[in-house]
């Protein structure tokens, strides 16, 4: 992959689809990000950012899922810290290319230093593939609630 160009919007699509081509059954989810568990003062999964249908390229779904070992269908997953931080290390090559922004990458960090932080919190990876797909987590159910015009049916 060394020689894939991190600095352009179309050197990270083709650092996206060569890394999609390496994981079996791959599907692009329509919406994605890493949540965080409720904290003590709070009931609420708390996402600092989430890849909402039609938002991105995918890049960061294709990194996280191949740190998890996952195929991008819908699914909560479990993630530990240290996945985290491998999957922000992946990740972070892509800050080359200036001209894009990189929200899950702050999402990321955030989350890392959270964790840090509150060791009692816990990370998940949400995945929905497709929004008829039904809610599998209360975390799935609070990252789609967050999609403008969709309520999600628990």
């Amino acid at each position: 992959m060394s020689d894939l160009d991190w600095r352009t919007p179309e050197g990270l699509a083709a650092i996206r689809d060569h890394l999609a081509g390496r994981i079996d059954g791959w599907r692009q989810p329509v919406a994605y990000a890493v949540g965080l568990s409720p904290a003590s003062s709070s009931p609420e999964w708390l996402f600092p950012h989430v890849n909402v249908p039609g938002s991105g390229h995918g890049l960061s779904a294709v990194m996280l899922a191949s740190v998890l070992g996952h195929d991008g269908s819908t699914a909560t997953l479990p993630v530990s810290r240290g996945e985290l931080a491998a999957a922000v290390t992946s990740l972070e090559p892509a800050e080359a290319c200036t001209s894009v922004p990189h929200p899950n990458l702050a999402a990321w960090r955030e989350i890392l230093a959270e964790l840090d932080g509150n060791p009692a919190r816990n990370a998940v990876a949400v995945f929905v593939a497709d929004l008829g797909d039904p809610v599998g987590s209360e975390a799935d159910g609070t990252m789609r609630a967050t999609f403008e015009g969709h309520t999600p049916v628990l």
